[in-house]
């Protein structure tokens, strides 16, 4: 498998590029409007086609891609089957492998920081999306959100997978790439395998976490499959903008 972790520094998102040595056809997860050029360049350089986007779910902080790419590329959209979006191709549903040429994406329905949340287990590593982060976990107050689900959806499903699994989140703070299922049982802050579910859902209601300044546009414009809606104000327009710096250049 050919294996890229793209970083979208605006909103602090990892994109995850999977291609098929065997067929040449690549899947992205999680793309983000502003890398779209960016990605696109990746995926040509490597000698790749485009087959798919994968979105684990409705994002809030940014704007997929998925749209402009299948324009440029003809690739197909996959949105969680939940959400039941018309532009999508795919409806992602738990048991239901994606499969392109020789990568089998295997859906894992992780709801809690949203109620559409998917992860997706490939070979030895699981994209957790915004559920499982390093040292941390998604917000459970929008969307749905609810701690006890998400408490359930870590401890029950990720936890449960093997402790080499490597763990590649949607987005993280503080520069770190890659953890595993053993060491976030192990040491993260918010829940591991010694948390109680109560304290743990007392911790989520009690964040106080500040209202997400882009979620009101990014809503509209992600269940059109990565629209910028026109109303956004000239605070925000970076992320609807090209990005201009990458850590892949």
């Amino acid at each position: 498998m050919i294996f890229r972790q793209l970083f979208e520094p605006l909103s602090s998102t990892y994109t995850y590029l999977l291609g098929c040595e065997e067929t040449g056809l690549a899947v992205l997860i999680d793309p983000v409007y502003p890398a779209w050029e960016r990605d696109l360049e990746i995926i040509n350089s490597l000698h790749l086609k485009l087959y798919s986007t994968v979105d684990t779910h409705i994002h809030a902080d940014h704007i997929t891609s998925a749209l402009r790419l299948k324009k440029e590329t003809d690739s197909k959209i996959a949105f969680p089957a939940f959400d039941n979006i018309p532009c999508a191709d795919i409806g992602i549903e738990e048991g239901k492998p994606f499969r392109v040429g020789s990568l089998e994406l295997n859906p894992l329905f992780t709801p809690g920081h949203t109620d559409d949340h998917f992860s997706f287990l490939a070979g030895d590593r699981v994209f957790t999306g915004d559920s499982l982060l390093i040292d941390g976990c998604g917000r459970t107050d929008f969307q749905n959100g609810n701690p006890e689900t998400l408490y359930k959806s870590i401890t029950e499903k990720l936890f449960g997978l093997s402790d080499d699994t490597l763990v590649y989140p949607a987005h993280d703070y503080a520069d770190r790439r890659v953890s595993t299922i053993a060491q976030e049982k192990k040491r993260n802050a918010r829940v591991n395998a010694e948390t109680n579910q109560d304290d743990f859902i007392k911790l989520m209601n009690e964040l106080d976490l500040p209202y997400p300044k882009f979620i009101d546009y990014a809503l509209v414009g992600n269940r059109q499959c990565g629209v910028c809606p026109h109303d956004i104000p000239d605070r925000l327009e970076e992320y609807c903008k090209q990005m201009t710096l990458s850590p892949q250049g």
